[in-house]
């Protein structure tokens, strides 16, 4: 005599709620690496009260051996200007300074002069304190 249950149970493996959260990483992880600091040198950057999150357009780095780049391509001192004026040309953007804490103030001035006179938002690069 052959008993067999009326309520079957299947062994198989739903993939639709492992693909969901696949895909939530997905965008999570996209999201948060638009906002880190893309810098080829590094700095030391100063704290601040506020440090609020620049969606950067233009970025200029100062390491403390006074070493320039901008977006990431090494650049002399005196091709700053031309660098700016390049990429600015066409809209008014946003430079953001990462400038190194031990880097003098001249250079800061100097940076945030040429970006100001190529009209552009100026904003300083910070960590916020521990």
């Amino acid at each position: 005599m052959a008993l067999q249950s009326k309520n079957k149970i299947e062994a198989a493996f739903s993939m639709s709620s492992m693909t969901d959260i696949i895909f939530l990483l997905l965008i999570f992880f996209m999201l948060t690496s638009s906002f880190i600091t893309p810098s080829g040198l590094p700095v030391n950057l100063p704290s601040s009260e506020t440090s609020d999150i620049v969606m950067q357009e233009v970025t200029v780095t100062v390491t403390k051996d006074l070493r320039f780049s901008v977006n990431d391509r090494t650049v002399n001192r005196d091709e700053i200007k031309n660098e700016l004026t390049a990429l600015l040309k066409d809209h008014k953007g946003t430079v953001v300074l990462h400038i190194d804490k031990e880097v003098p103030v001249e250079y800061l001035v100097e940076i945030g002069g040429i970006a100001a006179t190529l009209e552009a938002n100026v904003s300083i690069a910070t960590k916020p304190y521990k």
